[in-house]
């Protein structure tokens, strides 16, 4: 089931041209790394540590997997809507991945950081670009696998695609994984525990001079 965007949507913002926040008091913190890297694990963890971190909620055009709930993992919206969202300008980032959107709606990141809250964002390699064009002032972070044959192992183990679109899925991670040095910070998530400790050391050690509200 999807929903209509409306609660999402930002109603005052139509020009294309999302604010930069480089400047305002919270701090807007972005994930990436290859699909079934453990990025999405690795984040839970940490939010589970410091729930004074607020994540932001992207919207997507693909169905629901089990358990997943509207407004809490996903908006989940029709494609006529999240087109309709592109050209009113109230996505600060999007991209198609796999047949589907995903996009970050405006005010899930700039109400809060605007309030001087920190705000996570897992988001793809190209979605993380152009938040680099948008907000200067982000801190960006590449989750790497310990290897490919790694990573292929952990995606086989989820069960969820066939051979064609795990081939797609490793392709698409090698390109991935020659961006990480673009980014400010890369963890290799080898075991979870010690890629948290690292993250919480570097997160809180760049933002401890800028304490969450």
């Amino acid at each position: 089931m999807t929903h209509r965007p409306s609660s999402i949507a930002n109603p005052t913002h139509g020009d294309n041209s999302p604010p930069v926040l480089s400047t305002s008091p919270g701090q807007l913190i972005v994930f990436t790394g290859p699909s079934g890297v453990g990025k999405g694990t690795l984040l839970r963890a940490l939010l589970e540590k410091h729930p004074e971190l607020h994540l932001s909620v992207s919207a997507t055009t693909r169905a629901p997997r089990p358990g997943e709930v509207h407004g809490q993992h996903y908006y989940f919206v029709e494609r006529a809507d999240f087109e309709q969202m592109i050209r009113q300008g109230d996505l600060l980032e999007w991209a198609e991945f796999a047949g589907n959107y995903y996009g970050t709606p405006v005010q899930s990141v700039t109400v809060p950081v605007q309030a001087g809250h920190w705000v996570v964002l897992e988001i793809e390699l190209d979605g993380a670009r152009q938040i680099r064009q948008r907000f200067p002032g982000a801190w960006q972070i590449f989750i790497l696998p310990p290897s490919l044959e790694e990573l292929e192992h952990r995606i086989r183990q989820r069960g969820q695609d066939d051979e064609a679109a795990i081939t797609r899925r490793l392709q698409r991670a090698q390109v991935e994984i020659e961006a990480a040095a673009e980014f400010d910070l890369q963890i290799v998530n080898d075991d979870l525990e010690v890629a948290l400790e690292r993250l919480e050391s570097c997160l809180f050690e760049r933002l401890q001079a800028t304490p969450p509200h």
